[in-house]
């Protein structure tokens, strides 16, 4: 069985500080946003919550970096509204499918004291057992479970020691080292998020088989050209015989000797 780890949390936003500047807008359009795009800033709206949805310009770059960081799109930040500030998480972002720019984002509020869903990803680290004595392939099926808990208690990822783990043998989400008392694992705990398998090797033909395959000639050309020659045997046959029959049959009127 894998050597669980426990949860690397990660530094929590809320300690950092995390701030995104934000601005309230009023104007629509796809012109206005690509000069927002062009001054370092992006479309978003902030909704959820108590609040109603409002949309805002955030600073291109804040939002990037928190997209990059260890904790990723569970990170949680402040969003800088003239000097009032709302929690919140990236709850949705679009990115041009050529330069890979952020195009717009939606960021969801946050209430500290309400349980959240979210969606943690799931590392593993070592070499299984399976694998390095039993000559079994690792497989990773799964990349992520969702729990929901608390917004500070989000973690930053689930680490699992798989270098215990056999051949044949299943990582289930069950298994991961969840703080029960914090957080509840909504994915099925039965769902198996990595394995060591046998490798499937394709089955190789007798070296006999192989032989004989090689020595008969291709079977379509050989039928094709036999056909063909008992066509023309039996053409042969058919004009010959008619002349054959007639020679040997008395013209009408003729007595026969």
């Amino acid at each position: 069985m894998p050597v669980l780890l426990g949860i690397q949390e990660g530094k929590k936003a809320m300690a950092e500080k995390i701030v995104v500047e934000g601005s309230p807008r009023t104007d629509r359009g796809k012109n206005k946003a690509r000069r927002l795009r062009q001054a370092g800033q992006l479309p978003a709206v902030l909704y959820g919550g108590k609040g109603k949805a409002i949309t805002l310009a955030v600073n291109a770059k804040q939002v990037a970096a928190i997209l990059r960081s260890e904790s990723g799109h569970n990170t949680l930040f402040q969003v800088d509204l003239g000097g009032k500030h709302e929690p919140a998480i990236l709850k949705d972002w679009l990115v041009d499918p050529v330069s890979g720019k952020l195009l717009h984002v939606d960021l969801l509020r946050v209430a500290m004291d309400v349980r959240m869903k979210v969606k943690v990803p799931v590392h593993t680290f070592g070499e299984p057992s399976g694998v390095k004595v039993q000559g079994g392939v690792f497989e990773v099926v799964t990349r992520e479970v969702e729990i929901e808990c608390l917004p500070a208690d989000i973690p930053t990822e689930f680490r699992v020691d798989v270098s215990g783990l056999a051949l044949n043998a299943q990582l289930r989400a069950s298994e991961l080292p969840l703080d029960k008392s914090k957080m509840k694992l909504l994915t099925e705990p039965e769902r198996v998020l990595a394995h060591v398998v046998t490798l499937k090797v394709e089955e190789e033909k007798p070296a006999e088989a192989v032989a004989a395959e090689a020595a008969t000639p291709a079977e379509p050309e050989v039928i094709k050209k036999g056909k063909k020659e008992v066509e023309g045997e039996e053409g042969a046959e058919g004009e010959a015989k008619p002349k054959a029959e007639k020679s040997d049959k008395p013209e009408k009127g003729e007595k026969k000797k």
